[in-house]
């Protein structure tokens, strides 16, 4: 590996040797090496151990394992403990501990579990990253830097008070701009100074009352965390400029503004633990958005489960073959990487009950290890093909992470506000016609797409409205919907009707919004015949909107504004805007995607039939197109005229061929190999 690249996946995850004997490290060894494991990230929560006490500091047992994982040919990452303090630091300095938002001040114990804003925390990582970036920045086996863990704690302490009053203050600069942009005419909260700012919590209320400063304390809390992982990050980048360095994201991804968070890393890395209630569309659409973090390049999966979780509220075993499909939807979609956590089950603890490559047994014939041995085993066939590779899409959905945390915090029209369910409801008829999407940015260059989704574009940032009228003007797609053009940057309402700037592309306005019970449906009535059915279900809001320059697609059957248009579309210079008003069923959403695809342009990968996931990644290599089989009945492809090989199993194709249940292929185009 050179300058932090490599060209095989990654496949191995966290391993926390501190915890066992020599004689089971040994015996790890040979079970990484019979599994295919050629990297493994550690030591993420060994501080208390490599620092017993204030600046003393033991590496002696790392340099160990480190020996034996090069001896071995296993690969590192490097991780800064940072992300568990230990009890000496809590104790001799309570200042690092966070304050939560009932003002309590917590206890030692929890990972991840200390203010961001903390300097002696601060200093103190900084130091022991110092110290590991001087003893191992020329280890043969370094592959890169892992900053912390899972960063995303709230502190609200008098520190972060003092912090947050600075920070609006550089935000801001004068109180006379702060009152006006927060509004803080209403109910008379007007602030005569910068120290009267108190933080949203349980003691003021502000959290629920005041979305203004709430926003902008989430807002904050990401510039502190950046502030956090920068104060080690610069060390490790001085060490080793050649390797990249990062942090993972916790699953959870809505805490941190991930877009501003990643923009500071050299990689995204994601912790990738779907519910095994989730549709296999919303964990393509978190892959999609992890992709989305670095422009469209690939990123790591950091943490998945090799079997069940823990931590869930009904821990299933993966199903056989599981395990496989999860794996190569990541590396359809973007990942680099197939890494779990963790290599050896704990005995103890929290996790203990948590699924591992290596279970409390420690055999190598159990059903987990035996499909991991397996898939690293097959990943080996992968070297030197598709790493680093993009995936090209002409349909960009935007997200903004701004725009999420306003929209619900809003305290009306409805409390079942979602805005990542309502994300993947519109990007759900494109994922099941195998159309590639980007999500795409307020700030990307929306020029490289026919077609753009804006779900829910409740908050409208400076200039995107005018970009967004330049793309349908020029030939672009627009699909907008209800909760559009509310408010600015500061939620702030728009004078005006909604959709606000975007009334002209639209053709529309919207003179009120009915909330529908969950239990409440409407019904809409399509107008042009073109859909398989005249009659659709709708629910959760309803618009009342009244057409200038668009055409009615579909109108509503129930209630007083029935016969109103729900749905429309406007010619726009040489493009088209469309309205949609209501949250309507999907087969209906399903259709109206189908419908501007065909007249868009956005072809099909391959034909095919059954519960395929079917996708693309391209570099100097080829391109390689990923068949997933997540049915269980036989699906099918139609390849034409043109051959490609399987590189899984070294076979050619063309034609009609089928696709087994739980079958995965990754196909190259005879002719376009460099393997």
């Amino acid at each position: 590996m050179k300058n932090g690249k490599h060209s095989f996946v990654l496949f191995g995850g966290d391993y926390n040797p501190d915890q066992w004997d020599r004689a089971t490290i040994e015996e790890d060894m040979r079970l990484f090496k019979k599994a295919g494991v050629n990297t493994v990230t550690l030591p993420v929560f060994s501080w208390a151990k490599l620092e017993p006490e204030e600046g003393v500091y033991h590496f002696e047992w790392l340099d160990e394992i480190l020996e034996l994982l090069w001896a071995n040919q296993i690969q590192v990452i490097l991780s800064t403990p940072t992300s568990a303090q230990p009890a000496w630091l809590s104790a001799k300095y309570p200042e690092v501990l966070p304050v939560d938002i009932a003002g309590r001040k917590r206890t030692h114990g929890m990972r991840v579990f200390f203010c961001v804003n903390s300097e002696k925390y601060r200093e103190r990582a900084a130091a022991i990253a110092a110290v590991m970036a001087g003893r191992y920045k020329d280890y043969p086996g370094l592959l890169g830097w892992h900053v912390a863990n899972e960063y995303g704690t709230y502190c609200y302490c008098e520190n972060c008070q003092k912090k947050f009053r600075l920070w609006l203050k550089k935000q801001y600069r004068t109180l006379e701009n702060l009152n006006e942009k927060w509004h803080t005419a209403f109910w008379g909260r007007t602030l005569t100074s910068f120290e009267e700012i108190m933080l949203p919590t349980e003691l003021n209320d502000d959290y629920r009352f005041n979305p203004a400063i709430q926003l902008d304390y989430m807002r904050f809390v990401t510039a502190s965390t950046i502030e956090c992982y920068e104060n080690e990050a610069r060390i490790l980048k001085k060490a080793t400029p050649e390797l990249p360095v990062f942090t993972n994201i916790s699953g959870y991804i809505k805490k941190l503004n991930q877009f501003e968070l990643v923009s500071h890393m050299d990689v995204a890395g994601w912790d990738n633990y779907p519910s095994p209630t989730d549709e296999r569309s919303f964990s393509a659409l978190k892959h999609d958005i992890m992709r989305a973090l670095k422009d469209g390049k690939s990123y790591y999966v950091v943490e998945q489960s090799p079997n069940q979780q823990n931590w869930q509220p009904y821990n299933k075993l993966k199903r056989p073959g599981e395990l496989r499909k999860i794996a190569y939807q990541g590396l359809a979609r973007g990942a680099d990487s197939c890494l779990y956590f963790q290599m050896r089950q704990s005995i103890g603890g929290q996790e203990k009950f948590h699924g591992a490559l290596i279970s409390h047994s420690g055999r190598d014939d159990t059903r987990i290890f035996k499909e991991c041995m397996d898939l690293g085993n097959e990943l080996q066939l992968l070297d030197g093909s598709f790493v680093a590779g993009r995936t090209a899409a002409e349909v960009g959905i935007l997200f903004d992470w701004d725009n999420w945390w306003a929209l619900e915090l809003c305290s009306g029209p409805t409390q079942d506000m979602n805005y990542l369910e309502q994300v993947h409801h519109y990007y759900k008829p494109f994922y099941y016609q195998n159309i590639p999407v980007d999500i795409i940015k307020q700030t990307s260059d929306f020029s490289k797409y026919k077609t753009i989704v804006a779900p829910l574009l409740y908050m409208i940032k400076e200039g995107v409205a005018e970009r967004l009228e330049q793309f349908v003007k020029a030939g672009g797609t627009l699909i907008a919907t209800y909760m559009t053009g509310y408010v600015d940057e500061n939620d702030r309402c728009i004078y005006g009707a909604y959709p606000g700037q975007l009334r002209d592309v639209l053709g529309i306005w919207v003179e009120e919004v009915d909330a529908l019970f969950p239990e409440e449906r409407n019904y809409i009535r399509v107008k042009d015949g073109h859909e398989p059915q005249n009659s659709y279900e709708s629910s959760f809001l309803c618009d009342v909107l009244h057409t200038e320059s668009a055409q009615v697609i579909a109108e509503y059957t129930e209630d007083f504004y029935a016969g109103m248009p729900a749905v429309t579309v406007n010619c726009y210079g040489q493009g088209k805007a469309y309205y949609i008003g209501t949250q309507t069923e999907q087969d209906y959403l399903s259709s109206l995607v189908r419908n501007i695809c065909d007249e868009k342009g956005h072809s099909l990968i391959f034909e095919f039939k059954g519960e395929l996931e079917i996708t693309s990644r391209e570099n100097e290599n080829g391109i390689f197109t990923f068949i997933i089989n997540h049915g269980s009945q036989t699906g099918e492809i139609d390849l034409k005229n043109k051959r490609y090989k399987n590189i899984l199993d070294q076979k050619s194709y063309s034609g009609k061929i089928q696709i087994s249940s739980a079958q995965v292929m990754v196909l190259l185009g005879e002719g376009e190999e460099s393997l």
